[in-house]
């Protein structure tokens, strides 16, 4: 799958730029602010329907514009593949194939694999469980359809759970076959997604554990495990026994909305114990392992968007990576740096194609 073309109108902060690209490998380099990563961005659009950055859609917007349009031309399995995602101030966004609207955006992921390795992905790392969750989703959700709407239907039958627990406080009443309604249905939809993920994480640890050995050079031993309640009993006796509880917090303590990866370097919590260089390389190892899974699964190169990765990274750890790359059939790359020579030394180490995109105030490559 190849991105031939990307054309920009009045997205973020370019009002109006089109991209040809090379087959294999396509730098952006420039000053910090002038749209490095917003071409990136547009790039994740056209595969998730989203932003990667800014989850609130009218927010991609040039400012003082009424609407944006991102459009991407593709070869997939030798066939042409028109994309288009739009959205206009106070109307709902629209996706195309092809010049036929998606009626569901679900309907679309995994049409386009794509990973993004970016600084952002620090949050995995140092935000909460929900951020961590939403990685095994994304994941899960390119080669699985089934389990998007699976995800849906939970959290659907969670917030009115919810909402039932709390009208019980506020009416000070109980009905306890009304909750069990609520608890057989969650007790249905989130064993399938548990079983989903465990599946998942089981194929994707030893693939993150071999690319973090990679990376590292073999330095470092680090461990990813799977934190659930449902490993410990099903969800509906679960449900049963917290009862009480939930009826005190008014909410639903327990559940598939509330798994946790735990990540580890040495047995010691990455978040206060890994430097920069070990924390970036555990997320980038664990980026590559999602790009292997994807592949594995749907027999297509992803698209691979490095966002800024060379800073913190030594050079030692910048070249393991390279090496990775050029080793192996990766597809086709997209690199955003603020140092063009950084980028032109380490993609020389790459026998492949490529074209450097200079990135300047007046948005010209």
């Amino acid at each position: 799958m190849i991105l031939k073309s990307l054309s920009l109108v009045n997205y973020k902060n370019f009002e109006s730029q089109t991209f040809t690209f090379n087959e294999k490998i396509n730098c952006f380099v420039g000053n910090n602010g002038v749209g490095k990563t917003n071409v990136l961005d547009a790039i994740y659009h056209l595969a998730f329907g989203k932003s990667y950055f800014n989850p609130i859609a009218v927010q991609n917007i040039k400012h003082d514009q009424e609407f944006f349009v991102v459009q991407g031309h593709y070869d997939k399995d030798d066939k042409p593949e028109k994309i288009v995602v739009s959205l206009k101030r106070g109307q709902k966004k629209v996706i195309k194939r092809n010049g036929k609207a998606y009626e569901k955006f679900s309907e679309h992921i995994g049409f386009l694999p794509l990973v993004i390795i970016s600084p952002a992905d620090r949050d995995l790392i140092i935000e909460g469980s929900s951020t961590r969750r939403k990685f095994i989703d994304t994941v899960i959700s390119q080669s699985d359809k089934n389990y998007l709407t699976q995800l849906i239907s939970y959290n659907k039958v969670l917030a009115q759970r919810n909402a039932l627990l709390k009208y019980f406080a506020l009416n000070h009443t109980f009905n306890k076959d009304t909750l069990e309604v609520y608890n057989i249905q969650l007790s249905e939809y989130g064993t399938l997604i548990f079983e989903k993920r465990r599946a998942f994480l089981e194929t994707f640890i030893p693939i993150f554990k071999s690319r973090y050995h990679s990376i590292s050079n073999g330095n470092e031993q680090v461990s990813l495990t799977y934190e659930s309640h449902l490993h410990a009993a099903d969800l509906n006796t679960l449900l049963t026994n917290t009862i009480h509880k939930d009826k005190a917090l008014q909410y639903t303590s327990v559940g598939i909305h509330k798994d946790d990866l735990s990540f580890n370097i040495e047995t010691h919590p990455v978040k206060k114990f890994g430097s920069q260089g070990q924390q970036k390389s555990f997320l980038i190892a664990l980026k590559l392992a999602q790009f292997d899974f994807i592949k594995a699964q749907s027999g297509v190169n992803p698209i691979l968007l490095l966002d800024d990765i060379f800073d913190k990274l030594d050079a030692q750890r910048v070249t393991q990576i390279i090496k990775l790359v050029d080793a192996e059939n990766f597809g086709q790359l997209f690199i955003s740096d603020t140092h063009e020579e950084r980028t032109e030394n380490a993609i020389k180490q790459v026998h492949q194609s490529y074209e450097v995109f200079k990135l300047g105030h007046d948005l010209a490559p």
